[in-house]
């Protein structure tokens, strides 16, 4: 049976699809990496890729090959995690997936914060749309996850915080000054949930559709073209830091006239979170949000 090395060698192979660029990686000659993969697929009886001036394939046995391989690392990594728990500093591999808009406007500050207390420690982070963000966690590629809205969840959930949406505009003072107006509303493409909040907000409020629409595919976008007077949009107070100018910000209310709020959680399962890295990223999570509710 091949040892972990070779595992590793064959990842690397299956990632670059290329005998120079993995020889590279590996730190070894072309023709010592050949040899090596060489007896490497006489051990296992079969050809795993097929070589051409192109680079490299899998065959129908690598595929097989490389899934093994690849299922035998993700436990060496969970069993070297549990390994590093043991001791009394914070190692090993942070994984976390985010909610986009949380990527990009709060967790910045809070990992500054974690790379300088836990500097052996390392981070992984995926972004997304909150659905995505589940996906990973329900297929155990991260330890924690972040998203936004009101999550059904069995495991462990810590409530981060909340912030307000805004119709926000250079030019719109009042709510129904978006009847009178020919500039288009532009959206950002999210989950359904907060697309379905929005909408429920518009049509309680106006009876119609907005005029013209643009839709972009990410939130800064939006952003970006309403701050240039393009059109208005609706967006949450975690991207609103105060820094901008000449913007009116006009709170949205729902039927009960109550502050729309949009929750943002913190999950994981338990297992996770008797890593030392994650015990540590939630302490320190917990610290910055009191310092941030005490400003």
């Amino acid at each position: 049976m091949s040892s972990l090395s070779e595992f590793h060698l064959l990842s690397v192979l299956a990632q670059e699809m290329n005998m120079r660029k993995a020889a590279e990686r590996l730190f070894v000659s072309q023709p010592a990496l050949s040899q090596r993969l060489q007896n490497i697929e006489k051990e296992w009886g079969a050809q795993l890729f097929l070589r051409s001036q192109k680079g490299l394939t899998l065959t129908p046995a690598g595929e097989y090959v490389i899934s093994f391989v690849k299922e035998v690392l993700a436990k060496e990594e969970k069993v070297r995690e549990s390994i590093q728990a043991l001791n009394t500093e914070v190692h090993g591999t942070l994984k976390i997936a985010v909610a986009s808009i949380v990527g990009q406007n709060w967790l910045p500050q809070v990992l500054k914060k974690f790379v300088n207390r836990y500097p052996h420690a390392k981070i992984s982070l995926i972004t997304g749309w909150s659905s995505e963000i589940l996906k990973s966690l329900y297929e155990d590629q991260v330890h924690i996850g972040i998203i936004r809205g009101t999550p059904d969840w069995k495991g462990i959930k810590i409530h981060l915080f909340k912030d307000s949406l805004y119709l926000v505009d250079t030019e719109i003072t009042k709510p129904e000054q978006v009847l009178e107006t020919d500039r288009p509303f532009i959206q950002f493409k999210s989950d359904s949930n907060y697309y379905q909040e929005i909408q429920d907000w518009w049509h309680r409020q106006f009876q119609t559709v907005p005029k013209r629409t643009i839709v972009v595919d990410q939130i800064e976008t939006c952003k970006q073209m309403t701050f240039n007077g393009i059109g208005y949009a609706i967006l949450p107070a975690i991207t609103l830091n105060g820094a901008e100018k000449n913007i009116f910000k006009i709170p949205l209310f729902d039927e009960h006239n109550k502050q729309i709020k949009r929750d943002t959680w913190l999950l994981g399962y338990e297992s996770a979170f008797q890593l030392k890295q994650v015990q540590a990223f939630v302490d320190l999570v917990k610290e910055h949000i009191k310092e941030t509710n005490r400003e």
